[in-house]
């Protein structure tokens, strides 16, 4: 069996070609998906900003083979972004994805002395 890795994904879009319908839906909803909505799920979270209209992120966790790297991590995120955002029917363009591996990342400490 091979090591799985966690990572947090933050998918990055534009909204594009919304529908009046779907535009209304997104600007009544927008209290429900602004900074305090953010958290790294498996579902994905949704945060926006209503004015102006125009960008917006989804945060993921997504766990997979360390053997798939970084690169597999973003992409499964993007294709679950892309599902949900055309599931709600939600207009978008091109999708960007930043990917952390929790399980390589390295904390820095602050010695007892310093605290």
């Amino acid at each position: 069996m091979s090591e799985q890795h966690t990572y947090r994904v933050i998918v990055r879009g534009t909204w594009d070609g919304l529908t009046d319908e779907a535009r209304t839906r997104l600007l009544a909803e927008a209290p429900e998906h602004g900074l305090t909505s953010m958290r790294f799920t498996e579902k994905g979270s949704l945060s926006y900003e209503p004015a102006p209209l125009k960008h917006f992120s989804m945060r993921y966790v997504v766990v997979s083979d360390a053997a798939d790297g970084e690169e597999m991590a973003g992409a499964i995120a993007e294709d679950r972004a892309e599902t949900a955002l055309r599931e709600r029917g939600y207009g978008f363009g091109e999708l960007k994805s930043t990917v952390t591996d929790l399980d390589t990342m390295k904390i820095n400490r602050k010695p007892a002395s310093r605290r």
